[in-house]
């Protein structure tokens, strides 16, 4: 997932920023990771990093992330993304539902 930011006047399109499982993935390409791979080596590998979960910059620690999935051996890099996909989803989701009830409150 990637979202642009807004164009600063700018001629030259802008960057993307990426969140969730682009971010990820981009983290994954850095590290010195191969699969088939334990949670437990990918979080050696990937240390403490946080991963944006949302255009905003809100984060989550890839060890906290692999926490919250129950799957503790992926067999390739597709497999780990997919099985961390919901967590990031689930983390957009509960920062939007925070925010959804915030607004309903207000009365304008």
């Amino acid at each position: 997932m990637a979202a642009r930011p807004p164009g600063g006047g700018d001629t030259k399109e802008p960057e993307a920023i990426e969140f969730g499982i682009a971010a990820l993935d981009a983290r994954l390409d850095e590290a010195d990771v191969s699969f088939p791979a334990t949670a437990a080596e990918l979080r050696d590998a990937l240390g403490d990093q946080e991963v944006p979960y949302d255009a905003q910059g809100r984060s989550l620690a890839i060890a906290d992330a692999l926490d919250r999935v129950p799957k503790q051996r992926f067999e390739n890099e597709t497999a780990f993304l997919d099985a961390l996909y919901p967590v990031f989803d689930e983390a957009r989701r509960e920062e939007r539902g925070v925010i959804a009830s915030l607004r309903d409150a207000l009365p304008f």
